[in-house]
C-alpha cells in the first residue's frame, strides 16, 4: 500500500527507522520501551492514512492531531532511550531530525485543509 502525500511517506520511513535501532535494544525491553516506541511510531502514518479515509476534513484534521500526539510519544521514547544509552548520540540525532520534518509537515497540512 503506498499513499500520495509525503508526509505519510516519511511517517513511513521513520517507523521503519525504528523498527531497525530497536533490534538493538536490550531484551528485557521488549515488551516495555521497545514496544512502546514500535507503537507509537507507527500509530503516526496509521493516523494519516485512516484520516484520509474518513469521509470529511474535520475528521482527517482530528486524524492529523493524534498523528501528532503519537509522534512527540515517539519523540520522548527515543529522548529515553538515548538517556538509557540504547542508542547513539548519532542515531538520536538522525532520527530526531526525522521526527521534527514530520511535525513541520503535519503542522502545513493541517493548516491547508483548515
Amino acid at each position: 500500500m503506498e499513499n500520495k502525500l509525503e508526509v505519510w511517506k516519511k511517517a513511513h520511513d521513520l517507523t521503519i527507522s525504528i523498527y531497525l535501532v530497536t533490534k538493538q535494544f536490550p531484551k528485557e525491553e521488549m515488551f516495555g520501551l521497545t514496544a512502546q516506541i514500535r507503537r507509537s511510531a507507527s500509530s503516526v502514518p496509521t493516523n494519516i492514512v485512516e484520516g484520509q479515509a474518513r469521509q470529511y476534513t474535520k475528521e482527517f484534521i482530528q486524524f492529523l492531531f493524534i498523528a501528532k500526539g503519537s509522534l512527540a510519544e515517539t519523540h520522548y521514547h527515543l529522548y529515553l532511550a538515548k538517556s538509557l544509552a540504547y542508542l547513539t548520540e548519532e542515531t538520536y540525532f538522525k532520527i530526531d531530525t526525522e521526527i521534527i520534518s514530520i511535525k513541520m509537515m503535519l503542522n502545513k497540512l493541517i493548516k491547508s485543509l483548515n
